[in-house]
C-alpha cells in the first residue's frame, strides 16, 4: 500500500497519543464493545495506560494525509513477566522463560474500516517490528478471531497454545510467537 505515512512514538509520547488511540478503538470496537465488558472503551483504556507508560513501549500509527488509519504497539516484556502465567498448553518451560529482552509483546494492532484489506494492517506490523532487538515477538489473538489468528499465521507467526488472562472477563486467546530477524 503506498500513501500511508508511518510515524513513530515511544513511551514519553504516551499521553499524548492516548486521546487519538482511544478514539480509533472506540470506532474500530463500537459494535462488540456494545455487548462484551472486555471490549469497552474503559477497559481498553486500563491497558492502554499500562502499556504506554512502559520503559521501551513503541507506537506505530498510521495517517493517510490528516487521518489516522490504524496504529500498532506493543512494549518489550521484563524478566519474569507474567504474560505466560495463563498459558493452558504445556510447552518446555524454556520456550516462556522471559529475560527482559527476549520477546516484544504486540498488544494492539487495529486498523479503521477504509483501510481494511489494503495492506495497511502490515505495513503498520512491520513498521512496529522492524529493527527490534528482540530475538522474538509474542501476541494474542482472540479465539473467536478465526479470520485474524489465519492472517497472523500467514505473516509467519506460530501458534503456541491456549492462553486466558488472569484477567476478569478474558477470553481465550491463542498466543503465538514471530522469530525476529537478528540484525
Amino acid at each position: 500500500m503506498t500513501g500511508i505515512d508511518v510515524r513513530h512514538y515511544g513511551h514519553q509520547q504516551g499521553a499524548e497519543l492516548r486521546p487519538l488511540l482511544l478514539d480509533v478503538y472506540a470506532e474500530v470496537y463500537a459494535e462488540e464493545a456494545k455487548s462484551d465488558p472486555f471490549a469497552s472503551v474503559e477497559r481498553f483504556a486500563q491497558g492502554l495506560d499500562g502499556w504506554s507508560r512502559r520503559p521501551g513501549w513503541t507506537c506505530a500509527v498510521g495517517y493517510d494525509g490528516d487521518q489516522v488509519v490504524g496504529y500498532a504497539y506493543g512494549a518489550p516484556l521484563p524478566a519474569g513477566a507474567p504474560w505466560w502465567g495463563g498459558l493452558l498448553t504445556d510447552v518446555d518451560p524454556d520456550v516462556v522463560e522471559e529475560t527482559g529482552t527476549r520477546t516484544y509483546a504486540l498488544s494492539e494492532l487495529m486498523v479503521r474500516v477504509p483501510w481494511r484489506k489494503t495492506g495497511t494492517a502490515r505495513q503498520l506490523h512491520d513498521a512496529l517490528l522492524d529493527a527490534r532487538p528482540e530475538e522474538r515477538a509474542t501476541l494474542l489473538v482472540d479465539q473467536g478471531h478465526p479470520k485474524v489468528h489465519a492472517l497472523y499465521e500467514s505473516w509467519g507467526w506460530q501458534t503456541l497454545g491456549d492462553l486466558r488472562p488472569r484477567i476478569p472477563d478474558a477470553p481465550l486467546f491463542h498466543a503465538m510467537l514471530l522469530d525476529l530477524p537478528q540484525r
